[in-house]
């Protein structure tokens, strides 16, 4: 378990902490046009290979696998951190980025595999428990290695001696029941195919709407690509003699509102994580370290929900109404989250952001967990990197649909601001060039003129209560899924367990 966590946590803290460190590096190594893809680049890889880990570990070995991952990531994290230019840096990103999704997957499986269903549920909110951790030290982190003799180059090192403890407990420790199907074909064409349409979709999903304009050749392109990959894979894996993705998972109905669940679940998480240190920076002048200092309610509640929910439910078995409660937590919270305004104190963000993170951590393992009791043995890890799978790319939804409203409503607050500037500000900067300006930089917003300020901060305002409230209905449709889901008590032992006790 060591071992797991602690590979987990190397790969998670890689994701959160090198966002503190972007525009340095951009001073450093230029390339502004490309800023984001450092970051889509990891998204990508990540998102689009889940699935492959799953089957691959099924073939070749569990512990193999986990290893080939923390492999390819310390490699990849090494070049990143000595990237003398902006293309080497995008490149050793995208191979993290394969590194982290196998690091985000295997344990997962891994722990469907040695524990008993009924035991699982206390592990599987430990490997949540990293997540929050990892989101709250990242930036803090980052933000001192920056300010540091030691660069942001140590944003990317810092973690190789940590997957290098990883790597040596997971040799020693690690003790895998299940045996490699070694010699089975492995589905690259299926592989292919899903990996294509992912990338296709997180590209257009990542960069619509700020690198690529939603009307335009490339994301019509993109977009009709994705479309025909997704039949060109469904078509692929019906056929495969051993799918990446079977089909036949989708006839079983837990799998399925479990994954779409993990859909809300996802766009909820990431979509909030991304966009509450930017109203922060944005609407209140907190620096980045301490606007990430202010989400530790979130992160907090939700380390509470996730490991308190995994003991409760090892206890007693019923799982059911943990994600139901949660879901309606999460309708609560984005609801609250909707009212906050620039006057008040910060009561209502710090309730708001307790109700969703007591939510998602009810949600987050529980709808993984439910789905490896549901499954049977030979389509565990395939199942299990399919949740996790949906809930990636659910992040990634979330995220473009907070940012294309986010982006509406701003546009929408600023034009009707500019009206009512005084005529002595007419001569003043652009409203709207200042606020496209302002999504990226919160220092040139505090800034301004006093009355331009004003606007732009209050038109900021406005525009993420919008995003915050598109959350209410995303839960909404999360909360038919979980209450849609047949909660079978879980069983006192793990089908891998009896069926090694079988063989033997």
């Amino acid at each position: 378990m060591v071992g797991l966590v602690l590979a987990m946590l190397t790969s998670m803290l890689s994701n959160s902490i090198v966002g503190t460190a972007l525009p340095t590096i951009v001073g450093e190594l230029g390339g502004q046009d490309r800023l984001a893809w450092v970051a889509t680049a990891g998204l990508l890889t990540m998102t689009a290979s889940t699935p492959v880990w799953g089957k691959l570990s099924d073939i070749w070995g569990r512990k193999l696998l986990f290893q080939v991952a923390l492999g390819i990531f310390i490699v990849s994290t090494v070049a990143a951190g000595l990237a003398q230019d902006m293309n080497t840096l995008i490149i050793a990103r995208a191979c993290q980025g394969l590194g982290i999704g196998g690091l985000a997957t295997l344990p997962n499986i891994i722990l469907g595999d040695v524990i008993p269903p009924r035991e699982r549920g206390r592990y599987s909110g430990f490997i949540g428990m990293v997540f929050g951790v990892s989101t709250v030290l990242g930036p803090l982190v980052g933000g001192f290695l920056v300010d540091s003799p030691l660069g942001w180059r140590w944003c990317f090192l810092i973690t190789v001696p940590l997957a290098l403890v990883a790597f040596v407990v997971i040799q020693f420790m690690l003790n895998v029941p299940t045996v490699p199907r070694r010699g089975t074909p492995v589905d690259w064409m299926g592989a292919g195919f899903i990996f294509s349409a992912a990338s296709s979709l997180i590209v257009l999903l990542s960069l619509g709407g700020t690198q690529i304009p939603w009307i335009s050749p490339l994301a019509i392109g993109l977009g009709i690509g994705t479309v025909l990959l997704t039949v060109a894979a469904v078509l692929v894996e019906r056929r495969a003699k051993e799918p990446i993705i079977p089909t036949r998972l989708f006839a079983n109905r837990t799998f399925v509102l479990a994954a779409f669940g993990s859909v809300c679940v996802g766009g909820m998480m990431f979509g909030l994580i991304i966009y509450m240190p930017q109203y922060l920076q944005m609407v209140h002048g907190m620096t980045p370290t301490v606007s990430g200092l202010m989400t530790l309610p979130l992160v907090g509640s939700f380390l509470t929900t996730s490991i308190g929910s995994g003991f409760a439910v090892s206890g007693s078995g019923r799982w059911k109404h943990y994600p139901v409660i949660g879901m309606v937590l999460c309708v609560l919270g984005f609801t609250a989250l909707s009212f906050i305004d620039v006057t008040p104190g910060l009561s209502a963000l710090v309730a708001g952001q307790m109700l969703v993170g007591l939510g998602l951590g009810l949600n987050m393992q529980l709808l993984l967990l439910a789905t490896q009791s549901a499954l049977p043995v030979p389509d565990l890890a395939s199942g299990t990197a399919s949740v996790v799978f949906f809930r990636n790319l659910g992040g990634a939804t979330g995220v473009a649909a907070f940012g294309a409203v986010m982006v509406s409503r701003l546009q929408a607050e600023i034009g009707s601001a500019s009206a009512s500037l005084p005529a002595e500000d007419e001569g003043g900067p652009d409203l709207s060039e200042v606020a496209e300006a302002a999504q990226g930089s919160p220092e040139l917003v505090h800034s301004l003129p006093g009355p331009v300020r004003e606007v732009v901060v209050q038109a900021f305002d406005h525009a993420m209560q919008a995003v915050f409230l598109l959350g209410a209905p995303i839960a909404l449709a999360g909360l038919v899924c979980v209450a849609c889901i047949k909660g079978t008590p879980l069983r006192g032992r793990g089908p891998a367990a009896k069926a090694a006790e079988h063989s033997s």
